[in-house]
């Protein structure tokens, strides 16, 4: 498959990665979808999980794994345009960039809470720290992206 797209991702702070890809793979909101080639303009949020970009050109990526970088991130939305797809991410991390002790520390951290039993906004905020954290280790264990 030839790296039609040119992907764009970004987040406050700064380009994440720019180059050539064949597919991306975002974690939707109600349930994940994948921008190939052609794809018809539209622009979607996305929600806590992988965002897969398929490319045979990021061999300067250490964390590329047959043909596809997967980052973790934690929302954000995915404009398509014209074989251009531009990703405004809250955050993303490689795999190599995840410290894998401080996420299973977060995971721990947040389970607690919501065994505890906090209510309302607070279990909210909990609940999304542990999904955040789960995402964190799955993805920095090389457990996604690999469909």
């Amino acid at each position: 498959m030839a790296d039609d797209l040119q992907v764009d991702i970004v987040t406050p702070d700064g380009r994440v990665f720019q180059g050539q890809a064949s597919g991306v793979r975002a974690p939707g909101i109600e349930g994940s979808f994948e921008v190939l080639s052609h794809h018809a303009p539209m622009i979607s949020a996305f929600g806590i999980g992988p965002l897969v970009v398929k490319t045979q050109n990021a061999h300067e990526f250490a964390d590329i794994r047959d043909n596809r970088i997967v980052f973790a991130t934690s929302g954000g939305f995915l404009e398509v345009i014209n074989n251009q797809v531009t990703v405004l991410a809250e955050t993303v991390e490689l795999p190599s960039e995840i410290d894998v002790e401080r996420a299973e520390e977060a995971e721990e951290r947040a389970r607690r809470r919501i065994e505890e039993g906090v209510q309302g906004e607070d279990r909210e905020r909990a609940e999304k720290a542990l999904e955040r954290a789960r995402n964190r280790v799955r993805v920095s264990m090389g457990q996604v992206g690999r469909g």
